[in-house]
């Protein structure tokens, strides 16, 4: 994507590699001593302000075999459970998401001491009321689709994770990782690509549960105007091709190797749909290539999926900073 300075949604998607380089870890170093006193999390919000952070942090903290209990689930639903024994961390960009302050304002009134608020807020009411919190520094987002915002969000929680498992590969990855943001926001697309997912009925996207492909169908919707549905891992493997038309785009966010014939077969062969990938290696299918690099893998394909969404919802002729009905706070209190 080429950022004029008109467009604010690229705009702030352009300043997440200074985020990434310019990144404090030590901040959140009191929090995690709380998680490894407790041995349990708990995380909660809405939207983007959960999908990516939390998911990221689980799936990280699993594959890294950390020694704590990770939970999240959306605040309603969490008002039904017992989180006497964790820290909760509760996020929110705007600080104002009725769902989370219900949640916060429960466990407060519970006598709950480890209520963490993570906003882009200062003064908010989550973040004014919450036991104790961390405030972003990327600044307000001016675009409805929240992109600079997510990304800072999910490195706090990261952060955190690091301090946990006493790993400083985030730390000295963090200037490369910005500089690959950066070639990959500025990457040029295939004009063919991008005219399959403009003339798309349906976008499906596929992926591990840990964040990036669920984040990246929000997004579609947001930047691309185009009805989408996350599915995870490999479910879509199993029956979805029943509802898919030739008219569909299907993108796979690192497939797995051992399933592309099968996923030649359904979907290219019986459906005739177009199938994208985002990923670090080769694949039969059109592929946009994104490199790995430890503890930043997850927001590269995040961010190169990005430029995919912008320059299709440009395509389309798009307004990409100002949806028709959809709101900057979902459900604000």
């Amino acid at each position: 994507m080429k950022n004029d300075g008109k467009t604010a949604l690229i705009t702030e998607m352009m300043q997440t590699a200074q985020i990434i380089r310019d990144f404090d870890f030590s901040k959140t170093i009191s929090v995690a001593k709380r998680i490894l006193e407790k041995k349990r999390v708990f995380i909660s919000g809405e939207g983007s302000s959960r999908i990516l952070p939390a998911k990221n942090f689980i799936s990280e903290a699993m594959r890294q075999g950390a020694d704590i209990a990770t939970a999240t689930d959306g605040s309603y639903q969490a008002c039904e459970y017992d989180l006497s024994d964790f820290v909760v961390m509760l996020g929110s960009n705007s600080g104002q998401t009725k769902e989370t302050i219900t949640l916060m304002r429960k466990l407060l009134k519970e006598g709950h001491n480890d209520v963490f608020a993570f906003t882009n807020t200062p003064g908010s009411i989550l973040d004014s009321e919450a036991s104790a919190g961390i405030t972003f520094t990327c600044g307000k987002e001016n675009a409805v689709a929240a992109t600079k915002s997510v990304v800072e969000h999910a490195l706090v929680y990261q952060s955190i994770l690091c301090h946990i498992t006493g790993s400083d590969v985030c730390v000295a990855n963090n200037v490369k990782a910005a500089a690959l943001a950066e070639n990959i926001l500025s990457s040029d697309l295939d004009e063919t690509l991008v005219e399959r997912l403009a003339a798309a009925r349906m976008v499906f996207i596929a992926g591990r549960n840990n964040g990036v492909a669920e984040e990246l169908a929000l997004k579609a919707t947001e930047i691309m105007r185009k009805p989408s549905m996350y599915l995870d891992g490999t479910i879509v493997l199993h029956g979805y091709e029943e509802i898919m038309t030739s008219d569909d785009v299907v993108i796979f966010v690192e497939p797995y190797e051992t399933e592309f014939a099968k996923m030649d077969e359904i979907f290219v062969k019986n459906v005739g749909a177009e199938v994208l990938c985002i990923s670090s290696g080769d694949t039969p299918f059109s592929t946009v290539k994104v490199p790995l690099l430890e503890g930043y893998s997850n927001y590269l394909a995040l961010l190169a999926g990005w430029n995919i969404l912008v320059a299709t919802g440009l395509k389309l002729g798009v307004n990409l900073d100002k949806p028709v009905r959809a709101r900057k706070v979902g459900n604000a209190i």
